[in-house]
């Protein structure tokens, strides 16, 4: 079995990043939550849950994130790197489920309307827009780079969103009194959280069932190794994303004629580079065989 590697380098995301809107987030939340009780509004206790929620994951991702720079080790042959996507499956869980939970309690405050404190709802919805603000601004760059840091920045950044609908609320309820709109906007936010919840946590489960990538063409990948000299059949094919740098594939490779070793590693270099260049892949372990007795589809259930 012939394993080769065309390594990535990844661009470094910064923890330090993390930490910081941690703490921007542990204040909003107390704030909140005390001027939601004192007020009365839904919205902003809304609000502050969903920023618990926001401390809760950033915590999750910024351990993860620690995690996923450790080396590997004889127990642990791929470090922590799918640590961040194990991160990323429970920030968008708890999106979804905080967003019904949210909802439930918007629709019981619509049969049951309150008087709100609109002056208080009005000022802890500007701290919690600058707050966020300022965090989803640090963590805009590094949500670029991989699935984790862009579960925190999308908590982050509905964060925001949600604190600017609170605020249009309270400007609503203190010059026109309709103190219904609080519910309404509480609605609102949580059918937005379950939006933006459920394409992470679709792209997630598929790299934690080590589904194919989407971006990936399996028949394709076999038809152009298929063009490579002395290449019989590709078969036995396995495509997954171990994170969000690296994708592997291991397959099994029948050749025409029983080639050396050295002929072997000049085709295997071949199909390293074909599979990096045209398909990402980075990672490529692949079985040598000739006029062996196994299953030749491109796919077999082990």
């Amino acid at each position: 079995m012939a394993h080769t590697h065309a390594h990535t380098h990844r661009e470094g995301v910064k923890g330090k990043n993390l930490f910081i809107s941690i703490i921007l987030n542990i204040i909003i939340t107390v704030a909140q939550v005390v001027g939601g009780i004192l007020s009365g509004s839904l919205a902003l206790l809304s609000d502050a849950l969903h920023n618990f929620t926001d401390v809760v994951s950033l915590v999750i991702s910024y351990i993860a994130n620690r995690l996923s720079g450790k080396k590997a080790s004889t127990h642990r042959t791929f470090g922590f790197k799918r640590a961040e996507i194990i991160a990323a499956f429970v920030n968008a869980s708890t999106l979804i489920v905080i967003a019904i939970i949210l909802g439930v309690e918007a629709i019981k405050r619509f049969i049951e309307p309150e008087t709100i404190g609109s002056s208080l709802v009005i000022v802890l919805s500007i701290l919690g827009i600058v707050a966020n603000g300022v965090s989803v601004l640090i963590l805009k760059s590094d949500a670029d780079k991989n699935l984790n840091m862009r579960s925190a920045y999308l908590h982050l950044l509905t964060d925001m969103m949600a604190s600017v609908a609170v605020l249009i609320g309270g400007l609503l309820m203190y010059f026109y009194k309709v103190y219904w709109v609080d519910s309404l906007l509480t609605l609102l936010i949580s059918l937005y959280l379950i939006y933006v919840g459920f394409d992470l946590l679709k792209e997630s489960t598929r790299m934690l069932m080590l589904f194919t990538p989407q971006h990936v063409d399996i028949k394709k990948i076999v038809r152009r190794v298929h063009r490579i000299p002395r290449v019989n059949k590709l078969h036995h094919i396995h495509v997954w994303c171990l994170n969000d740098d690296e994708i592997h594939l291991e397959a099994h490779l029948d050749f025409k004629e029983d080639v050396t070793l050295s002929q072997f590693n000049r085709v295997l270099e071949e199909i390293e580079q074909v599979l990096h260049d045209e398909f990402g892949i980075n990672h490529v372990n692949i079985q040598p065989e000739y006029k062996k007795e196994d299953p030749k589809d491109f796919i077999v259930q082990d």
